[in-house]
């Protein structure tokens, strides 16, 4: 799966389930997989619960969609989310959905878009169910939006003359903090997650070009992203780590691809 620029998509998002304050990276990471065509965001608007929601939604021009709770315990939010979708699917001008919430009752939704050849990107906590997560093409966690800055305000520290960003919550954007090599190795399913794709798309050689790797491991696992281990880039994670051999291009070189491959025992 490869993200397009011009790919059209349709973000939906749950009110009750997503993060006011993550509206900006959460925009800027949709801008990188293609164009939000359609923009919403459900919820009931006459609650005080979903203020934080209406500036963000008027900031980055999402259309808000009012849904009533009718019953007490019952989310009706859920559901108009869910009709729309498929209204939008069978219109037949949209490349692929994203779905911003945690909620499993969407775990049907994402598999339904996909058997009609639509890319689905899911955006959600950590407590996302594994069903959903494995659902969706590819599964963002909200905590990583913005690692790039994070990364930045790590290298600023030194200088306190650089200020550290404050998102709408109050809160630092610091995201997850990046793993030492120690924890890396020691996640053995990040290991053989990593070892299976590199084994996957290897040469004859052993040697893999890093772009088919990540693309291989994001396939097994649609929650792969170098950034739930606090690293920007997939070069920079395998790096640390320390169980690769590294083969950039030339300097200067206008071609080439970074390529890797399992080091020997001993090695």
């Amino acid at each position: 799966m490869t993200a397009s620029p011009d790919a059209r998509l349709a973000v939906l998002i749950d009110a009750d389930n997503a993060q006011p304050s993550r509206s900006d990276a959460l925009m800027a990471e949709i801008a990188t997989f293609g164009v939000a065509t359609v923009k919403r965001i459900y919820g009931d608007w006459t609650t005080s619960q979903l203020t934080g929601w209406k500036s963000a939604a008027n900031k980055h021009a999402i259309q808000p969609m009012q849904q009533f709770a009718y019953t007490k315990g019952k989310n009706s939010t859920d559901s108009a989310l869910i009709i729309d979708a498929m209204d939008l699917l069978y219109s037949d001008r949209l490349d692929g959905f994203v779905l911003v919430s945690s909620d499993s009752d969407f775990t049907r939704l994402a598999s339904r878009l996909r058997e009609s050849g639509k890319t689905v990107y899911g955006v959600g906590e950590r407590k996302t169910p594994e069903a959903f997560r494995a659902a969706c093409d590819r599964f963002i966690y909200t905590d990583v939006l913005g690692v790039e800055s994070a990364e930045a305000e790590a290298d600023a520290e030194a200088d306190p003359t650089v200020p550290t960003e404050v998102v709408a919550d109050g809160q630092s954007n610091r995201s997850t903090p990046r793993q030492s090599s120690k924890q890396l190795r020691g996640d053995s399913a990040l290991v053989q997650l990593l070892r299976g794709a590199v084994a996957s798309a290897s040469d004859d050689d052993g040697w893999a070009n890093l772009g088919a790797v990540g693309t291989t491991a994001a396939k097994q696992s649609p929650d792969f992203d170098s950034r739930n281990w606090g690293y920007a880039k997939l070069i920079d994670l395998v790096t640390t780590i320390g169980l690769f051999e590294v083969r950039r291009p030339p300097k200067g070189s206008s071609g080439g691809a970074v390529e890797i491959r399992q080091l020997k025992k001993g090695s």
